[in-house]
C-alpha cells in the first residue's frame, strides 16, 4: 500500500500500481459527484475507504442516502461489466435490477441499525446476461462526527458455488435415494474395518434398530447383530468373516427382527475394498428388502411340488417349457413311456424322439406356437421304450401373466396308437361302403337310361331323373368320399361349397350368376343329401323358367343364423316373366318340399315378386350338423 491514500492538498498525486482502485480512486474527478473533492471528504469516510483498501474482502461504500459508490479491489469481481463506471455513481443506477432492495437496506442502515444477509439470492445483469448469485451479506452504519449515520458500509461474500454445489449435492441425493427406491435398495453401510465402526444412513438404521445419531457417528458391527434372526447369525458371520479374509465381493440374505417380533427377509452385498488415502479395509454395501421375494418362492416352491405331485399322478405323459420353448420338465409317466434316462430330453433333445417323418411337421407346428401364442396340437409318432414308434397326440397351451405374457407352456402327451389304427380300419371301410353306394348310383343311371330306350316317351322324365341321382352322388361324394382322390376341394362341409359344387354348370365364363351371401352352415352327411336335392331343383328351375334362363339373370342366396335356425332366401333377379305354368307345382317342387319338411323338419314359403321367384326356408341348424355344437 502507498504511504499515502488521496493527493496532496497541491494537487501531487504519488506514483500508485496501476487498475487498482487506489488509482481509480485518485483519478476520478470527485467534485462532480455530491461527495465533492476528495479533500472535502468527512473524516471517517476517509478512513472506511482506507480500511476496505487494506482488505480481501469484497466491501464497498455507499455514500449518503443517494448511495454514492467507493470500493475495493476485492469488489471488482462482483462489479463485473459494471466496472469502473460504477465507482462514483448512485448504486441506484448501478444496479437498477437490485435498486429496491438497496433502497430499503440503506434506509435502514441510515437509521444506525446493521443487517446482515444469508444466502441472499440476486439475478444480476452484469456481464451482458443474467445471472443467479447468492451472497452472504452484512451491512454496517457508517456515522460522523455528531454520530449520525453518513454512509451504508457494505461487507460481501459470493456464496455462489457454494450454494450451487450443495443444490447439485441435494439434487445427487435425491437421485441416489430414488436409484434406491427403484431398485429397491432399503438401505447403505460403510464398515471401516480396522477401527470397526459402521456408518450408515437412516434407512439402513431404523431397519436394524439403532438410532440416527448412532447410525451418523458410527458404532461397532456386532452392534447391528441384534436385529438379526439368531438362527441366521452364524452364516451370516461366516460370510462376512470369509469377505474379508479373502478381499472379495460379500453377500447375504437373512432375516431381520422388529420390536415387535415381525420377520423381513434382507440380502446384503457388498466388497472389500482398501481406503485410498489411509489405506484401511473398508466394506461398503447395500441392503435390500427382499420379504415379497422370498413369499413368492416360498408359494412358487410350494405351488410347483403340487403340481408335480399331481402331475405324476396322472395318466398321461405331461411336460412343460419356458417361453422360449426349452423343454425343462417331464413327468414320470414320460420316463416311464419312453424309457430314456431322467433329464436327457431336456432342452432341443425332445425332438429325436419322434419319428423321422414327423420331426419336421412337428417342428413346424411347435414354431409357429411359439411365435404366435396359439395353442399347440399334433399328431404324431412317439418312440417307446419298446423301440416301437407309436402314435401320441401332443397338446399345448401357454400360461400368461397378468400382462399377457407367456411365462410358461404346459403340454401333454397321449398314446392314441390303438384309437389311431382303428380310425385308419373304421375310414377303410367306411371308403369301401361310400365306394358301393356310388357304384349303386351309377347302377340306377344305368337302369334309368337303359329304360328310356326301351320307352321313349318317358325319356323327359328319364333325364330330369338321371340329374337328381347325380346330384345326390355329387352329396354322397361331398360329405363321404370313397377315396382322397374324390374328395371336395374345400377345407370342410359346408353349404356353400356344396352348393358351389352343384350350380358349377349353371356359373357359366361370364359374371357370377349365382352370388351367396352371409352365414355358411357346416354340415353332415344326413344333411347333404336332402340340401344337394333342394337347391339342384331350386337351380335346374331357374335355368328352366327363371334367372337362370336369360342371359343377365342372377340369384343371391343368403344365409344368416337366427338363435337355432338358419334363414335362407332364394332371391331371383332378372328372369322370364312369370306365367300361370310357372307356378304350377311339379314333382320337383314335392320334392323340395319332402326334403325340407320330411327330412330337415323345416319349413318353406314361395313368393312370386315381381322381378322374379324368392324361397324361403327356415332349417334348424341342429338338422345340418347333429355334431357341431352351435353357438350363438
Amino acid at each position: 500500500m502507498p504511504t499515502t491514500l488521496f493527493p496532496k492538498a497541491d494537487k501531487t498525486v504519488h506514483p500508485v500500481a496501476p487498475d487498482t482502485m487506489l488509482a481509480f480512486i485518485n483519478a476520478r474527478d470527485w467534485s462532480s459527484t455530491p461527495l465533492g473533492p476528495i479533500t472535502d471528504w468527512p473524516p471517517t469516510v476517509r478512513v472506511s475507504v482506507r480500511l476496505m483498501l487494506s482488505s480481501a474482502l469484497p466491501m464497498c461504500l455507499m455514500v449518503g442516502r443517494e448511495g454514492i459508490m467507493i470500493y475495493n479491489d476485492a469488489y471488482i469481481e462482483v462489479a463485473g461489466g459494471r466496472h469502473p463506471g460504477s465507482l462514483g455513481s448512485s448504486v441506484f443506477d448501478s444496479w437498477p435490477e437490485v435498486a429496491d432492495f438497496n433502497r430499503d437496506v440503506i434506509d435502514t442502515v441510515m437509521q444506525g441499525k446493521a443487517l446482515a444477509f444469508e444466502n441472499q439470492h440476486f439475478v444480476f445483469h452484469r456481464n451482458g446476461a443474467a445471472e443467479d448469485v447468492w451472497l452472504d451479506l452484512d451491512y454496517s452504519p457508517v456515522l460522523g462526527e455528531d454520530g449520525e449515520a453518513i454512509a451504508t458500509l457494505a461487507i460481501l461474500s459470493d456464496m455462489t458455488k457454494r450454494v450451487l454445489v450443495e443444490r447439485a449435492l441435494a439434487r445427487s441425493e435425491e437421485r441416489l435415494s430414488m436409484a434406491f427406491s427403484a431398485s429397491g435398495i432399503a438401505g447403505a453401510w460403510d464398515w471401516k474395518i480396522d477401527s470397526d465402526v459402521v456408518i450408515t444412513n437412516s434407512h439402513f438404521a431404523v431397519m436394524y434398530g439403532v438410532s440416527r445419531d448412532e447410525a451418523e457417528k458410527g458404532v461397532p458391527i456386532t452392534r447391528f447383530f441384534d436385529a438379526v434372526h439368531p438362527d441366521d447369525r452364524p452364516s451370516l458371520s461366516r460370510a462376512i468373516d470369509q469377505a474379508v479374509q479373502d478381499r472379495k465381493d460379500f453377500r447375504a440374505e437373512y432375516r431381520l427382527i422388529d420390536e415387535q417380533g415381525k420377520q423381513r427377509w434382507i440380502m446384503a452385498t457388498g466388497k472389500v475394498v482398501s481406503d485410498a488415502t489411509t489405506g484401511e479395509l473398508r466394506l461398503p454395501g447395500v441392503i435390500i428388502d427382499i420379504t415379497e421375494r422370498k413369499a413368492f418362492e416360498e408359494a412358487l416352491a410350494a405351488s410347483e411340488a403340487g403340481f408335480r405331485t399331481l402331475a405324476d399322478t396322472m395318466p398321461q405323459m405331461v411336460w412343460s417349457t419356458l417361453p422360449d420353448g426349452y423343454h425343462d420338465y417331464y413327468n414320470a409317466r414320460w420316463y416311464e413311456y419312453t424309457g430314456v434316462p431322467e433329464g436327457s430330453t431336456d432342452g432341443e433333445a425332445w425332438s429325436g424322439m419322434f419319428h423321422p417323418d414327423d420331426r419336421e411337421r412337428a417342428f413346424q407346428t411347435w414354431d409357429h406356437s411359439l411365435r404366435t401364442g396359439e395353442p399347440y396340437q399334433i399328431e404324431y409318432r412317439l418312440r417307446h421304450h419298446s423301440g416301437e414308434y407309436r402314435w401320441t397326440l401332443g397338446r399345448a397351451l401357454p400360461i400368461r401373466n397378468e400382462a399377457g405374457e407367456i411365462i410358461r407352456w404346459i403340454g401333454t402327451c397321449t398314446d392314441i396308437h390303438e384309437t389311431k389304427l382303428a380310425s385308419e380300419e373304421r375310414e377303410m371301410v367306411a371308403q369301401e361302403l361310400s365306394h358301393r353306394i356310388k357304384n349303386i348310383f351309377s347302377v340306377l343311371n344305368g337302369i334309368i337310361s337303359l329304360s328310356s330306350r326301351s320307352y321313349p316317351e318317358i325319356k323327359p322324365l328319364t333325364n330330369e331323373l338321371r340329374q337328381r341321382i347325380a346330384a345326390m352322388g355329387k352329396a354322397h361324394d361331398f360329405v363321404r368320399p370313397h377315396s382322397s382322390a374324390s374328395k371336395p376341394a374345400a377345407n370342410q362341409s359346408s353349404l356353400w361349397a356344396l352348393i358351389t359344387e352343384l350350380v358349377a354348370p349353371h356359373q357359366g365364363a361370364g359374371a357370377q350368376r349365382i352370388v351367396l351371401e352371409g352365414d355358411d352352415p357346416i354340415i353332415d352327411d344326413g344333411a347333404a343329401t336332402p340340401l344337394a336335392l333342394i337347391f339342384h331343383e331350386l337351380a335346374t328351375n331357374a335355368a328352366k323358367y327363371g334367372a337362370l334362363g336369360t342371359q343377365d339373370g342372377q340369384i343371391h342366396l343368403s344365409s344368416v343364423l337366427e338363435g337355432s335356425n338358419y334363414r335362407m332366401v332364394w332371391k331371383e333377379h332378372g328372369g322370364q316373366p312369370i306365367s300361370p305354368d310357372t307356378r304350377k307345382e311339379g314333382f320337383g317342387t314335392k320334392l323340395i318340399a319332402l326334403s325340407v319338411q320330411g327330412q330337415l323338419n323345416g319349413s318353406i314359403e314361395r313368393y312370386w315378386d315381381e322381378d322374379g321367384l324368392r324361397v324361403e326356408l327356415l332349417l334348424p341348424a341342429a338338422q345340418l350338423n347333429k355334431s357341431t355344437t352351435l353357438r350363438n
